[in-house]
């Protein structure tokens, strides 16, 4: 899901430029609010999980390339400001070491995968445990983060389609057809990490991500 250099135009660049760094901008007044220090260290080994993970991709015909995305994972365990905080330190360290998307289109991808990508992911999974009553399961967990890969996969293809690179119809397909089939991977991973964490008592998101979420 990694944009490159030269698929969106100067506006969907300065567009999601501006997106991105207002999302980091606020991602990190929240997490200073609200992040525990000795939550930090369990940061860093979930941030260095996802960062391994998200190098594993491939391409998808007709658009960018498809991989792990990880935002649901970091916004279920500590909140989606951190979420986003963690993945745009991800997809820029990414850019500019590894040339694993482009520099220029860097906000579209902290948009798409780090905005979009936590948030859904955590805005399904509180929908969930709402309906279950504070019941989180599997289920729900899974089902969070394929929702948050397919809809960062849109994103991407609705940006493409805005910048003329693709017709929408194209760029949907590729990116959302592909990205069905990647989500089930993702929600397989980020529900068996969850529950192993769970199941040894590891404790992460609950308190700090309930306070961010009543002051939002």
């Amino acid at each position: 899901m990694h944009i490159p250099d030269g698929f969106l135009d100067a506006k969907a660049c300065i567009a999601t430029g501006a997106l991105g760094a207002g999302a980091i901008a606020y991602g990190l007044k929240k997490t200073k609010m609200t992040l525990a220090r000795p939550e930090v260290p369990k940061i860093a080994l979930i941030g260095a999980f996802i960062f391994a993970a998200q190098m594993l991709n491939f391409p998808v015909s007709g658009a960018t390339s498809g991989h792990f995305l990880g935002g649901a994972l970091a916004s279920i365990l500590f909140g989606p400001a951190v979420g986003v905080v963690m993945m745009s330190a991800v997809l820029i360290v990414q850019a500019l070491v590894f040339q694993d998307g482009g520099l220029t289109v860097l906000g579209a991808n902290i948009f798409c995968s780090g905005v979009i990508g936590s948030y859904v992911g955590y805005g399904v999974y509180r929908l969930g445990l709402t309906l279950l009553r504070g019941k989180a399961t599997k289920a729900v967990t899974f089902l969070a983060a394929w929702c948050s890969i397919v809809a960062a996969s849109c994103a991407v293809a609705v940006l493409l389609a805005w910048s003329g690179t693709f017709p929408l119809n194209v760029a949907l397909t590729a990116m959302a057809g592909w990205h069905s089939l990647i989500g089930i991977g993702e929600g397989l991973v980020t529900a068996l990490v969850v529950a192993y964490l769970a199941e040894r008592n590891v404790t992460f998101d609950s308190a700090s991500a309930s306070k961010e979420a009543s002051a939002v």
